[in-house]
């Protein structure tokens, strides 16, 4: 690998995680369209804009290259990333900013989860007492709200749930994402045929600056995807993982600050937990893969 790598790597992952961060400022704009009029769009510019972009990288043979299952799985995995996109829509657009950054500093914990759960993945000693703190962190908040919080529970298990279901596709991102969209393209177009048939649409009646805000709501959620992607291939997995955290973060900050969004006690108390099992998270992945560093080069001295 080039040493140019890991920088740009890190470019990519800041642009990639910037730009999720900024999401509570860019959707809101769309109003007054309504979280499933939003989806539709953000999934038929996005397929638009993928289309465009396979055929300047010479890559829509792939798809004659995809078999049966492969498809099944990219099914699976659009369905699961429309749940998400239409959950944080919903969450941004209705003053639950703070609860969508919530749901993405659960996803790490919830992706260690379905690697025990899907793939057997065995858990060390840090690894459990994360996901305990993590567990007692949801309570709080349950109790706090009274009610599960169901936003972030949803946010985190289906990201999560669509990270593990891309670590099996053995298809290019780029193609990935493509059929993604393309997938839950015809649905999306025939919801948002119906709702400008009957007037309850707002694309083609709430100005020419909504017009334009919607159609770069698609190349605003591929972008992001595509420099993921570019980050995943040049930075460990450990800095891509500890990059994640940037997105909710910001996410947080917009919700108090700009959203002027309640925190009351028992919810600091809930955010708190959640980032004590990350800090535990986090630590236990340096140091693994420090040792991981340390053995591979003593090995390779032995070697010489």
């Amino acid at each position: 690998m080039p040493r140019s790598a890991p920088s740009a790597g890190l470019l990519y992952g800041l642009g990639a995680y910037g730009a999720w961060g900024l999401f509570p400022a860019f959707f809101p704009l769309l109003q007054p369209a309504g979280a499933f009029e939003i989806l539709a769009q953000r999934i038929a510019w996005t397929c638009v804009f993928m289309v465009i972009v396979l055929a300047v990288v010479r890559r829509l043979g792939d798809l004659r290259r995809i078999s049966g299952r492969t498809w099944l799985q990219l099914l699976l995995a659009s369905v699961l990333i429309s749940v998400n996109w239409l959950t944080y829509i919903y969450a941004v657009n209705n003053g639950h900013v703070v609860d969508a950054a919530l749901g993405y500093f659960i996803n790490p914990l919830v992706s260690v989860a379905v690697g025990v759960l899907l793939f057997k993945e065995r858990l060390n000693r840090a690894q459990i007492c994360a996901l305990v703190i993590a567990v007692a962190a949801v309570l709080t908040l349950g109790v706090q709200f009274g009610a599960p919080p169901w936003i972030a529970l949803a946010l985190a298990f289906s990201f999560g749930l669509y990270g593990a279901v891309k670590k099996v596709v053995p298809t290019d991102p780029r193609v990935s994402v493509g059929v993604e969209a393309a997938i839950a393209a015809p649905v999306a177009l025939v919801y948002l045929g119906v709702i400008e048939a009957t007037g309850a649409g707002h694309f083609a009646n709430s100005g020419s600056t909504h017009i334009v805000l919607t159609i770069a709501s698609g190349v605003l959620t591929a972008v992001p995807l595509l420099l993921f992607g570019a980050a995943a291939q040049r930075l460990p997995l450990v800095t891509l993982g500890l990059l994640m955290y940037i997105t909710p973060v910001m996410q947080m900050t917009w919700g108090i600050l700009v959203g002027h969004e309640p925190m009351p006690p028992l919810r600091w108390v809930g955010f708190a937990l959640i980032w004590l099992a990350l800090a535990v998270f986090s630590t236990d992945a340096i140091l693994r893969a420090r040792r991981a560093r340390t053995s591979a080069t003593g090995r390779g001295t032995q070697l010489v």
